[in-house]
């Protein structure tokens, strides 16, 4: 049994956002979640699609895996770091704004059909 990763990092979106979408796709065939992720409304569907099919191309080009037998074993967010920011407030002062990142990875293995 081999697993294959697939990683995007510094992505643009709270991992809080982005772990909504993860515990959806988890212990399910990849084919199968990419074509659930293509019904989502949300951001962090399109950016876990595309880190799904790069680790079905991963599975299918090194490995030489069939994408039919694939099922995403793990797939997590991370916090990154966050973008530093300030906004002018009243009476001289500085508002903070923090903009988050995320890392995400996600892990495809083959299943055995017995």
């Amino acid at each position: 049994m081999t697993k294959v990763k697939s990683q995007a990092k510094w992505i643009r979106i709270s991992p809080r956002k982005l772990s909504r979408v993860t515990k959806l796709v988890r212990k399910k065939n990849a084919l199968e979640a990419v074509s659930m992720l293509n019904l989502m409304p949300q951001k962090g569907a399109r950016i876990l699609k595309k880190v799904i099919l790069s680790a079905i191309a991963n599975a299918k080009n090194n490995y030489k895996l069939t994408e039919a037998n694939l099922v995403i074993v793990q797939a997590f967010a991370n916090k990154g770091i966050s973008l530093k920011r300030w906004r002018a407030r009243a009476r001289g002062r500085v508002g903070k704004i923090e903009k988050p990142t995320s890392h995400l990875t996600v892990w495809v293995e083959t299943k055995e059909e017995a």
